[in-house]
């Protein structure tokens, strides 16, 4: 393999495990409550503050790549996740394994913020589609093959594994990152410190208050954090403006592609993860299968998007990003319908067929999507970028999350939701009752879905000048 070629190789394997570790303890959980002597509520932790400092972290860690080194950012990224992932095997306890997640969170924020830019430097424009059908895999593919490994390593070798997997993965990775991947165009520039503060502290109350509404419902505390996050917001868009070398730039936002690409990108993130999530509930609490087996209904759609990512990127290329980014929403639409007409009997093909439909539209929108976002930004801040790109997709995994315990929950006790999830409680006689909740939570997914098709359509037509 040649030297780029080998980068794609670390690229992708880095988003993959980011992106797998984000979901993959989802299966694990009753495993691990059992052998920690721990609560549910406080278990529920291992997953969200992992998607908490990953939704934070990115923004800012991208802008760090850009001016210290893309390169030595992603390689010590690798290396924190890596030591992360060692601490989170051993963990004896509930606490040490938070903690040692949040370590895995910053390296993996680390992975997450810098591949887009590092794609995009050594990938011209009109090559770029291909490379991000790559590294789709890594991140589409990620989040739901994370759910399917941590039912057959849980089930088959035992729950320590889901994360000793990574050790050995990282060391390759780590070795040929420090002897391939090198910097470019490092931006010599001041650090804005009180910006990042600000939106951290920002971007904290929001995802953090998001969390808490999946844990314990929507109260008065969680619902002010939210809002006075949002509401930092506008001190920090008013503070940058007047920056030399901000965090965010907010000059880039008047690209009206760049824009509503980022947008749509969140939303998708949002409102198709969601249906993931939905689906388990779904399959384990009405109609009554285990974590690993309802997990494998949904392989054939994710192993059809890893196989037809490239040959979609290569499309972009020729095209432009906004035709295949729009009909892969649009497949995702249908998915989401088909979904929201399941009842306590649908045939179990139907579902295999419809996360073909699903896991096609993916392989559609990844590719596309990140090119015409990394294309339409200026070369010296591709990490930042790249970083804010990630940071709404971390968000989007957390309200994917919010809205399938909260809506599908309306109709039996939050309790039980959490249960179902992790298939550790079979609804029986409840499941009418539930089935309601669920296809209301669809409805949610299709809605989110339909801004995302409405934002990706009206982007605007990309220049042409570097696409044959």
């Amino acid at each position: 393999m040649d030297r780029v070629s080998i980068i794609t190789f670390v690229v992708v394997l880095g988003t993959m495990m980011a992106a797998i570790d984000s979901t993959i303890v989802i299966l694990a959980l009753p495993v691990m409550l059992q052998c920690l002597h721990t609560d549910l509520l406080t278990l529920i932790w291992v997953i969200l503050v992992y998607l908490l400092t990953a939704a934070v972290l990115t923004t800012q860690l991208g802008r760090l790549g850009d001016r210290l080194g893309r390169g030595k950012i992603y390689n010590l990224g690798f290396l924190i996740f890596t030591v992360g992932s060692a601490f989170c095997g051993v963990s004896p306890n509930a606490s040490f394994l938070i903690s040692s997640r949040t370590i895995q969170a910053i390296g993996a924020s680390m992975l997450q913020a810098n591949s887009g830019a590092i794609i995009a430097d050594n990938y011209p424009p009109n090559r770029r589609g291909k490379a991000y059908g790559y590294t789709s895999i890594g991140w589409n593919v990620g989040a739901i093959l994370g759910i399917i490994l941590g039912g057959i390593l849980t089930t088959f070798v035992g729950w320590r594994y889901i994360f000793y997997i990574n050790v050995p993965i990282g060391i390759i990775a780590i070795i040929l990152g420090l002897r391939e991947i090198r910097d470019s165009r490092i931006v010599h520039a001041k650090f804005d410190i009180f910006g990042v503060l600000i939106l951290a502290s920002s971007l904290i109350l929001i995802t953090y208050g998001a969390a808490e509404v999946a844990g314990v419902g929507i109260t008065p505390f969680n619902l002010f954090l939210i809002i006075a996050g949002i509401l930092s917001l506008f001190p920090f868009y008013l503070i940058e403006k007047r920056q030399p070398f901000p965090v965010i730039d907010f000059k880039v936002f008047k690209n009206r592609v760049l824009t509503a690409s980022l947008l749509a990108s969140f939303l998708q993130s949002a409102g198709y993860l969601a249906t993931a999530f939905i689906l388990i509930m779904y399959l384990q609490g009405i109609r009554g299968l285990t974590p690993f087996n309802a997990s494998l209904l949904l392989v054939p759609g994710y192993v059809l998007a890893s196989m037809v990512g490239p040959i979609t990127g290569r499309l972009s290329d020729k095209i432009g990003a906004r035709i295949p980014a729009t009909i892969g929403i649009g497949l995702m639409i249908i998915a989401a319908f088909i979904y929201s007409n399941l009842t306590l009997t649908t045939p179990y093909y139907v579902i295999v067929v419809t996360s073909i439909i699903g896991g096609l539209g993916s392989s559609f929108f990844y590719p596309a999507n990140n090119s015409a976002i990394m294309s339409n930004a200026p070369r010296s801040i591709y990490g930042g970028i790249s970083g804010i790109m990630r940071t709404l997709a971390n968000i989007g995994i957390l309200i994917s999350y919010v809205i399938a315990i909260s809506i599908a929950s309306l109709s039996i006790p939050r309790y039980v939701a959490f249960e179902v999830f992790l298939g550790t409680y079979s609804l029986g006689g409840l499941s009418s009752k539930f089935l309601i909740g669920i296809h209301s939570a669809f409805y949610a997914s299709i809605a989110i879905l339909s801004i995302a098709l409405v934002l990706s359509a009206i982007r605007g037509k990309e220049e042409r000048s570097y696409l044959s």
